[in-house]
């Protein structure tokens, strides 16, 4: 696919997220019948539901889909073009009603991430980007920190790590440490430079973490798996041991920090 050609698919992005919209249009937050899945996963109508517009909005004829909601179908690992969708990433947050979950769409090529979208339903924000457009912010161009140190950064953390205690290393680290739900929405703000950084130390799934990391790498921010490789996409098995995100200058900083809180983690 030529780059100017991310034109259609970003188009086409910003279809299902105006189709998720009238979706949510349904529910209010802090008062949805819940379910659970195996591991007690919170899921809800409004997860299936917006699974099924965005699969009807966005799916074309050869190419693959990957989505939290569906079941998975191997005819994907046989595609070059394919969607790896969460159609309601931050469930938690949606069934609590915390501000913090979003849609999140992005699109792979050759197993590299490309274009994404995401949207965030209660705070009206739209987050729209591809490698050969750049990323913007509810409609205007939008890039990453530019911050060169990890002192007075604002790093975003995953709530539910923080409750654990999975932070503490980090509390004394010089940073501020945002505890967040959605880790798509989290990324998607270090894209448009409205966090510096985040990172997650437990395994995520390639349709929590695909399109926010094709949004920072399309603003020109730096994202890496905790194994210092380029995230790679529409892999047999999607789950990933963690993700690592922030604007272009923090990236040895933060891979340095991040070792070390697992080199000590892996000796307790």
């Amino acid at each position: 696919m030529h780059a100017n050609s991310y034109a259609q698919i970003l188009e086409r992005i910003r279809v299902a997220l105006e189709a998720s919209r009238t979706v949510f249009a349904g529910f209010t937050p802090g008062a949805v019948q819940t379910e659970y899945k195996a591991g007690d996963d919170p899921v809800t109508k409004a997860d299936r539901a917006l699974d099924a517009v965005l699969r009807k909005e966005l799916l074309r004829e050869g190419e693959g889909w990957l989505s939290e909601e569906s079941a998975d179908d191997p005819v994907r690992l046989q595609c070059s073009h394919v969607w790896v969708v969460d159609p309601l990433d931050g469930t938690r947050e949606f069934v609590t009603g915390i501000p913090e979950f979003c849609v999140s769409i992005g699109f792979v090529e050759n197993s590299r991430p490309v274009a994404g979208g995401i949207y965030n339903p209660e705070t009206d924000e739209t987050f729209l980007g591809s490698i050969s457009s750049g990323v913007t912010y509810n409609g205007k161009p939008s890039q990453p920190s530019r911050r060169k140190s990890l002192t007075g950064a604002l790093v975003l953390a995953s709530r539910s790590e923080v409750k654990r205690g999975e932070w503490k290393p980090f509390e004394n680290a010089g940073f501020q440490i945002r505890p967040m739900g959605s880790v798509a929405y989290k990324l998607a703000l270090v894209s448009a430079g409205l966090a510096d950084a985040t990172f997650t130390l437990t395994p995520k799934h390639e349709w929590d973490v695909v399109a926010g990391a094709a949004l920072v790498l399309s603003a020109g921010g730096f994202v890496s798996t905790l194994e210092k490789t380029d995230l790679t996409a529409n892999r047999h098995d999607p789950l990933l041991s963690g993700l690592v995100a922030s604007g272009p200058f923090l990236k040895d900083e933060l891979l340095a920090l991040v070792k070390s809180r697992i080199e000590v983690a892996e000796k307790i």
